[in-house]
């Protein structure tokens, strides 16, 4: 039953954010190619995700005592967007697809709270909370199917790769409700202490555990969304740029499989610290050079940590409110989303202008690395943590 849990919950990441969430970035390069869309409808349809992400994280309070019900029904909606971008693109059809892009964030949002809530509740219950890191390798895993599947069609419209992908995230979305259903745990259970049922008000650890996660999602933004398109740049054929993001998400999913097994010991901060430390490296790289081998290099860098920030940041948020992380899991999650809304709109607020003989994407990359390096060094001054591996909730 364990692993049926597990299982259930790499699934529901891989088509929350594999697909809901990022599958739009290998497909725009295709889509501007195609004609079907041009770069300002492209930045705008990324926005809209963005802002669909933080209405999520703002709504996903709705699911806090029903997480299967949120994960049900963002995945379905997952799997209706995607299928609906087959049919939309710039022109006439913007809006519509820039709309469809925000539901896709909302119900990404619900789906990566849902996820982390109803899976690690579900293995603490069954005193298996030391297998929760494995769940998370769902997002690279999807990433990597999808850039995979963007890779192999690129010679295809990307019309019908927004179709292969929505029926990829219909049979995800039906696998796991059918996961949630015969996992679900007998409708008596222990209660948890009082002091643990009761819900206290925001600490000084939640809140900058709040803050470093805001600008975890401010400093990943850039590359995550605009390293195919760089990658574009240097070479126009699609059997070549559309490398970049199978490789970033082959490295999410094995970045997490090796924290999971060999760094169970270390506490969280440090293992988020270590992980803000490299992406840091990953930004900073094409500022020096945007050859195809440091966008590959940087591919790699920011893809094997992203998951792992995540990773460790939620599992220390279920660790600091154990009765009921949906909460604290929500603030995290908005300020992540606000972090990687400015990312993209202070690209476009700077516009052609250059500073200091950088322009607005290398600019705005220089921020994300100085932010990513001291949150990290904050991170990793500050002890106060339980290890990676953290006592089961009795």
């Amino acid at each position: 039953m364990t692993l049926l849990i597990i299982l259930g919950g790499v699934m529901a990441l891989a088509v929350a954010m594999g697909i809901g969430r990022f599958a739009f970035t290998p497909l725009m390069p295709l889509m501007i190619r195609d004609g079907t869309l041009d770069t300002t409808a492209g930045a705008e349809w990324a926005a809209a995700n963005y802002v669909g992400y933080l209405a999520g994280a703002l709504t996903v309070g709705l699911f806090s005592n029903d997480s299967r019900r949120g994960l049900g029904l963002s995945l379905l909606g997952i799997a209706l967007t995607t299928l609906a971008g087959a049919v939309v693109g710039g022109g006439p059809t913007a809006l519509a697809g820039a709309l469809l892009r925000a539901a896709a964030g909302v119900f990404s949002a619900w789906a990566l709270v849902c996820t982390s809530s109803w899976c690690l509740g579900e293995l603490a219950h069954r005193q298996a909370s030391h297998r929760g890191a494995w769940i998370y390798t769902g997002v690279g895993s999807g990433i990597a199917l999808a850039g995979i599947l963007t890779w192999l069609g690129g010679q295809q419209p990307a019309s019908w790769l927004w179709l292969e992908l929505g029926l990829t995230a219909t049979l995800g979305a039906v696998l796991v409700q059918l996961s949630l259903r015969v996992s679900a745990l007998p409708a008596v259970r222990a209660q948890a202490p009082a002091a643990l049922r009761a819900s206290p008000r925001t600490s000084p650890r939640q809140l900058s555990l709040v803050l470093c996660y805001g600008a975890f999602g401010f400093g990943y933004i850039v590359p995550a969304t605009f390293l195919p398109a760089m990658a574009r740049e240097q070479v126009p054929d699609p059997m070549v740029f559309g490398l970049t993001w199978p490789l970033f998400g082959v490295a999410a999913a094995l970045s997490v499989a090796v924290v999971a097994r060999w760094l169970s010991g270390w506490r969280r901060r440090r293992v988020w610290a270590l992980a803000q430390g490299v992406m840091a490296v990953g930004t900073a790289l094409p500022l020096f050079t945007q050859s195809l081998w440091a966008l590959a290099a940087s591919a790699v860098l920011v893809g094997g940590t992203f998951m792992v920030a995540t990773m460790a940041g939620l599992q220390l948020a279920r660790e600091l409110a154990p009765a009921n992380p949906t909460p604290l899991l929500a603030s995290m999650t908005v300020a992540f989303a606000a972090g990687q809304i400015i990312g993209p709109l202070l690209v476009r607020a700077l516009g052609s202008e250059t500073w200091a003989g950088l322009d607005a994407l290398a600019l705005t990359s220089a921020l994300a690395t100085a932010v990513l390096l001291v949150t990290a060094a904050w991170l990793w001054r500050n002890p106060r943590s339980a290890a990676l591996q953290p006592e089961p909730l009795q």
